[in-house]
């Protein structure tokens, strides 16, 4: 239990003595340092529950404080405000038990086994700019719910069944009709068939199968009926398929490991395809299926929506399935192999109606219980400087390596050549990068759109994530040269900036509480910035390897320790990596 909850509780049960109770206590940090460091707001709704005056509540509260050591400096502002300070005694004994163990600040939830839906890279299309908030968002969170006690298991869920790939495949048979897969004679062995073409061909040619498919109803009609084909297993076509998300696969793992994004599982809409008898028999069984043109719907609307609310399209018309009926066999299956206590989908907040509509779906033909949580965690567009999203100079899409490259590009002016040989700027550069881009993702709270703005993010200066990463290193380079000294205890806090960094300290795993439930890193990349201009202001008001006093000396090795520790911590949620120098 952390420090901040047990202390809560114990005020609580002091509060009891006096003859009052408080549902869900709250220590709120207090705006107000001069009067205190912490408030008590409660002396009003205890007034109109025991119908007494709210001052003469907070009076008797204060004297019961009072007899307890760890308070101090307790007044009573307003009609009822009471602002606590703690005791330097009780500050430090509380920072050294957490500088011997980190995670006696952190509270645990209670167990619960939970999938996170991230990512969602297309097979054979270049992963772009939209995709960078999906695994940012969703890599963190699984960090974060790990930390707090969470089993979790992070799914990239590739979309690798749908129309795209039947019009890559007629493109490629348009491009290469005699290839083995094409012939309906062949018997021979798919797997020794040399396919020319590789990722970065695959790239190319979606884009132009689209922009034909558009032009061209018969050119649509006949990626349709591929898409069939894959979906029934053809052959020729469905190995054919197999080796293109076999490729693409392969490079979509670069690119999330080089953003620090790794997956416990890579399975793709194709991967619920088993389950779909059972699903269709299910909703069947339930007489869920209208008729509705030929195609297959489900009623989704509720009495309480104040909106329309159209029909999940469960089988098309020219009988292949929807993204719909992918997403709730994948449900299904989600329940059956691994009994998930919750879903999170982290996906770009436009998609809302579609997951309303299957989450609806779902639990009306009783894929999963009600208990069951599928949760929409829906996040905004990353845009340029005119406002819409990220593109292009020449206006087309922008890769997701595209920003890599440019933002590296960009790290790379920044970092200092005479510290630095180029072999070491490079790697380095690729580091900060990353975390600029990061840490610029993670500012906004998820569900709004930012505008990107590379030299604002990449400067060493203000709230980004190439100034966490400097002045991180720059703890460690102090804690390394003193490493001699003992940075083991905290003995003295003698500025109000110390006392200002151990508040902050203390007030960790309510950041972390409050981020999981509200499902944004916002918080977290704010108090990331808070606690490390803190701890800058404070190095730059002490000479800490030339101090005389060894008790202050080792206090503020341990608190830089301390400070090293919790951005370490954060950094690596936020899934930024910290380089040895800059």
């Amino acid at each position: 239990m952390s420090i901040i909850k047990s202390l809560t509780n114990d005020i609580n049960e002091i509060i009891k003595k006096v003859g009052y109770e408080i549902e869900n206590l709250i220590l709120y940090p207090s705006n107000r340092k001069d009067l205190g460091q912490y408030q008590l707001n409660d002396a009003m709704l205890l007034a109109k529950k025991y119908k007494k005056n709210p001052k003469v509540i907070a009076e008797d509260i204060v004297k019961e404080l009072e007899k307890d050591e760890r308070f101090t400096n307790l007044n009573i502002a307003g009609p009822g405000f009471i602002n606590i300070s703690l005791s330097d005694n009780y500050l430090i004994e509380s920072l050294n038990i957490i500088a011997n163990n980190l995670t006696e600040n952190i509270d645990k939830l209670p167990s619960k086994k939970i999938i996170i839906d991230y990512g969602g890279a297309n097979v054979a299309k270049a992963l772009h700019v939209g995709h960078l908030r999906s695994a940012n968002l969703g890599e963190a969170l699984k960090r974060l719910a790990r930390l707090l006690g969470y089993e979790v298991l992070g799914d990239a869920h590739l979309g690798d069944y749908g129309r795209p790939l039947g019009l890559v495949i007629l493109e490629i048979k348009k491009l290469y009709p005699s290839l083995p897969y094409f012939d309906e004679a062949y018997q021979g062995d798919y797997s020794e068939v040399n396919l020319p073409i590789d990722n970065t061909d695959l790239e190319t040619i979606y884009p132009i199968a689209s922009t034909k498919s558009k032009e061209d109803e018969a050119y649509l009609e006949e990626a349709r009926q591929i898409t069939l084909k894959i979906q029934n297993h053809e052959r020729g076509y469905y190995d054919l398929w197999q080796k293109i998300v076999a490729i693409s696969k392969s490079e979509i793992k670069k690119v999330y490991e080089d953003l620090d994004v790794y997956y416990d599982l890579w399975l793709g809409e194709s991967d619920a395809v088993e389950y779909l008898d059972e699903l269709i028999e299910i909703y069947t069984k339930k007489n869920l299926l209208k008729e509705s043109d030929n195609a297959k719907i489900i009623e989704v609307k509720e009495e309480t929506d104040k909106a329309p609310m159209p029909p999940l399209l469960f089988i098309k018309s020219n009988g292949s399935i929807s993204y719909e009926t992918t997403d709730l066999a994948t449900i299904l299956q989600r329940k059956k192999e691994y009994n998930p206590d919750e879903i999170w989908y982290c996906v770009d907040a436009r998609q809302e109606l579609h997951f309303i509509q299957t989450f609806r779906a779902a639990h009306k033909a009783e894929l999963v219980s009600e208990k069951v949580n599928l949760e929409f965690v829906g996040f905004g567009t990353m845009n340029g400087k005119d406002g819409k999203p990220f593109k292009t100079r020449d206006g087309g899409v922008m890769t997701l390596k595209n920003l890599i490259s440019i933002i590296n590009e960009e790290t790379l002016k920044r970092l200092d050549e005479e510290t630095l040989s180029l072999e070491e700027r490079e790697k380095t550069a690729k580091t900060v990068a990353i975390a600029a881009l990061k840490y610029a993702d993670f500012l906004p709270y998820r569900g709004t759109d930012y505008i990107f703005e590379i030299e604002k993010f990449t400067d060493l200066e203000g709230k980004t994530g190439p100034y966490l990463l400097y002045s991180t290193i720059r703890m460690n380079s102090l804690l390394e040269k003193a490493k001699k000294l003992p940075q083991e205890q905290i003995k003295v806090l003698s500025s109000e900036i110390e006392h200002e960094l151990a508040l902050t300290i203390l007030q960790l795993p309510t950041i972390l509480l409050k981020s999981i439930s509200s499902k944004s890193l916002n918080d977290i990349a704010e108090y990331l910035y808070n606690i490390t201009s803190q701890y800058n202001k404070f190095y730059s008001e002490n000479r800490v390897l030339t101090e005389n006093d060894k008790s202050k000396q080792e206090s503020w090795l341990t608190l830089t320790k301390l400070v090293y520790q919790i951005n370490n911590m954060l950094l690596d949620i936020l899934g930024i990596k910290v380089p040895e120098k800059m």
